[in-house]
C-alpha cells in the first residue's frame, strides 16, 4: 500500500494473495549452497522462483521492484571462493532475463547476526509492535536512544524477544532499551559484535524508530547437534570406563548402557569407529537434566549465558518472548501444550512422558494421538530434547522458572513468520521517503516548467523590446550626428568664402 507521507510511520507491507485469497508464496529445496561444485547452474535453478515473482508483480513495476538474494547458514559454511562463484553467477545471469531492480549489493551472504535481527523485525512487525500507541493499557518501555543522552527518553510499545532452536544452532534476540554496563573491557569488546543498532524509520533523522537489539547465535546448541554431542561424550566415557574397570557395559544388547534421556525401555544404538554402544532408556527426566547441565558451558562470570557469552540483563517483569522451531516442537508435537509456556506444567508433562514405557508411546503414536508431523525420531528423542530445551531456557539464558511470558509458536496470526519479512522491511525502509521526495520534486518541477514556460515568453518579449529600443536610440543618435556634421560643413564653406 502507498505510504501516507508521514516520515514518522513505517512502510506498510501486506502479504500478496491470489484470487483464491491464498498467500502468493513459492519455495524450493535444496538451498543454493548445494551447487558449490557447479555454481554455473545456480541461476537456472532459482529461475522458477524469479519467474513466479515476475508473473505476480505487474510488468510495468518490474524496473522499480527491488530483488534481494540473501544467503544464510548453508552458504556461510562454504569457502569464500565458492560463495563468490555462486553470487557471481547470479549477478551475471539474472539481469539478462529479468528486469527487477538488482544491483551488486542486492546479493550477499548475510551473517547470523543479520539473520537474527531480520527475524526479530519480522515477528515484531507482524505483532504491530513498531506502531505508535496512546493506549495506556498497552505495555510500553522507556527507551534511551543511543547518541541522544541529553534528550528526553522515548516511551513506545514493548517489543518481543525471540528464541529459536533449530537442529544445529540456537538463537536469541531481544531489544535492550536502556544503556548497558559491562563487567570487563573484554566483555565490552564482545558485546559490540552482539548488539545491533539500527533505524527502521523511513527518515534516518527520526529517532523514535531507533532500536538496539542483542543477537547471539550458538552453534552446536540445536536439538540434534546437542544429542550428537551427548552421544559422543557417552560413547567415549563408557568405552574408557569399560577399559579401566574391565566391564562390558553397552557392548551387547543384553547389558545395555542405561540412558536416563531415552523413554523407559526404548532402545537405541551409537556407532563409532566400527563399535556399537547399546542403550536402553530409563526415562529419568531429572537425572537427564543433571547430566546435560555441563553441556551448557556456563561460566561464573556475571551477565553471561551459554558458552560464557555476554548477555545483557533481561527485564523479566516487563518483557515477552516467542519461542520458535524446537521450542514449539518440544512443547506441542508430543506433549500438546504449545502456546503459553508454564515451567511447572511442562516439567510434569515431560517427566510423565519420559517415564512412560516405549511400547505404550508406540501404541499412542499408531493411534494418531500426536501431532501429524511427529515421527518416530521425535518420539524417541522427545525426552532428551525436552530436557535440553528446558536447560537452555532456564540455565543457559537464565530465565526464572516463574517466567510466564514465553509463547511457543509455529505461526503468528496464521502467518509463518520468517526472517525474510524482516529483511524486506529493513532493506526497503527508506523507500517511502525517497518516493515522497521524488514526487515532491516532480510536482515542483512540473510547476516550475509551466511557470518557466510563461516566464520565458515574457522574458523574450522584454528582451525584444529592449533590443528594438536600443536600435531606435542608435538610429536617432546617428541622425543627430549627421545633422550636426551638415551644419558644421556649411559654416566652414562660408568662412572660406
Amino acid at each position: 500500500p502507498r505510504h501516507n507521507g508521514n516520515p514518522h510511520d513505517l512502510l506498510d507491507i501486506k502479504q500478496m494473495r491470489d484470487k483464491n485469497r491464498k498467500p502468493v508464496v513459492m519455495k524450493i529445496k535444496p538451498g543454493i549452497s548445494e551447487f558449490a561444485s557447479s555454481p554455473e547452474k545456480v541461476s537456472d535453478y532459482i529461475s522458477p522462483l524469479l519467474s513466479f515473482a515476475a508473473k505476480h508483480v505487474p510488468r510495468a513495476k518490474h524496473k522499480e521492484t527491488p530483488l534481494y538474494i540473501l544467503c544464510t547458514a548453508g552458504m556461510r559454511i562454504l569457502p569464500e571462493s565458492q560463495q563468490k562463484a555462486i553470487l557471481e553467477d547470479l549477478l551475471t545471469d539474472i539481469p539478462v532475463h529479468f528486469d527487477f531492480l538488482f544491483s551488486d549489493s542486492h546479493a550477499e551472504v548475510i551473517s547470523g547476526k543479520q539473520e537474527g535481527v531480520y527475524a526479530w523485525i519480522g515477528i515484531n512487525f507482524v505483532l504491530g509492535r513498531f506502531e505508535h500507541t496512546d493506549d495506556e493499557d498497552e505495555a510500553i518501555v522507556e527507551v534511551h536512544v543511543p547518541g541522544s543522552e541529553n534528550k528526553d527518553a522515548i516511551f513506545r510499545k514493548r517489543t518481543v524477544g525471540i528464541l529459536d532452536m533449530g537442529g544445529v544452532s540456537t538463537q536469541i534476540a531481544y531489544e535492550v532499551p536502556k544503556t548497558v554496563s559491562f563487567a570487563s573491557s573484554q566483555q565490552e569488546e564482545v558485546a559490540k559484535n552482539l548488539l545491533a543498532e539500527f533505524n527502521l524509520g523511513c527518515d534516518a533523522h527520526q529517532t523514535e524508530h531507533v532500536y538496539r537489539v542483542y543477537v547471539a547465535t550458538f552453534l552446536g546448541f540445536g536439538g540434534n547437534a546437542a544429542r550428537q554431542r551427548y552421544e559422543d561424550n557417552l560413547f567415549t566415557s563408557t568405552v574408557l570406563k569399560n577399559r579401566l574397570l574391565g566391564k562390558q557395559t553397552g557392548m551387547t544388547s543384553d547389558s545395555p548402557y542405561l540412558d536416563p534421556c531415552l523413554p523407559l525401555d526404548a532402545q537405541d544404538e551409537i556407532q563409532q569407529n566400527g563399535q556399537t554402544l547399546h542403550l536402553r532408556g530409563t526415562g529419568d527426566f531429572n537425572l537427564c537434566r543433571e547430566i546435560i547441565q555441563p553441556f551448557m558451558n556456563k561460566t561464573n562470570e556475571t551477565q553471561t549465558s551459554l558458552n560464557g557469552v555476554y548477555q545483557p540483563a533481561v527485564h523479566f517483569q516487563n518483557s515477552e518472548f516467542y519461542g520458535f522451531s524446537e521450542f514449539y516442537y518440544c512443547t506441542e508435537d508430543v506433549l500438546r501444550m504449545g502456546g503459553d509456556y508454564n515451567a511447572a506444567k511442562f516439567i510434569k508433562a515431560a517427566k510423565d512422558y519420559c517415564a512412560t514405557k516405549w511400547s505404550v508411546l508406540r501404541e499412542r503414536f499408531d493411534r494418531g494421538l500426536y501431532a501429524s508431523h511427529a515421527d518416530l525420531h521425535r518420539l524417541k528423542y522427545q525426552c532428551f530434547k525436552s530436557a535440553w530445551m528446558y536447560e537452555v531456557f532456564h540455565s543457559g539464558f537464565s530465565f526464572p522458572v516463574s517466567y510466564s511470558s514465553l509463547k511457543t509458536a509455529l505461526q503468528v496470526y496464521d502467518k509463518e513468520v520468517q526472517w525474510t519479512l524482516g529483511a524486506i522491511l529493513y532493506r526497503t525502509r527508506f523507500l517511502p521517503l525517497r518516493d515522497i521526495q521524488q514526487e515532491n520534486f516532480r510536482a515542483s518541477h512540473s510547476h516550475w516548467r509551466s511557470f518557466s514556460f510563461v516566464y520565458n515568453h515574457y522574458l523574450f518579449f522584454v528582451c525584444f523590446l529592449i533590443v528594438l529600443l536600443s536600435i531606435l536610440l542608435y538610429l536617432l543618435r546617428l541622425r543627430r550626428i549627421h545633422r550636426r556634421m551638415l551644419r558644421n560643413g556649411s559654416s566652414t564653406s562660408l568662412w572660406i568664402e
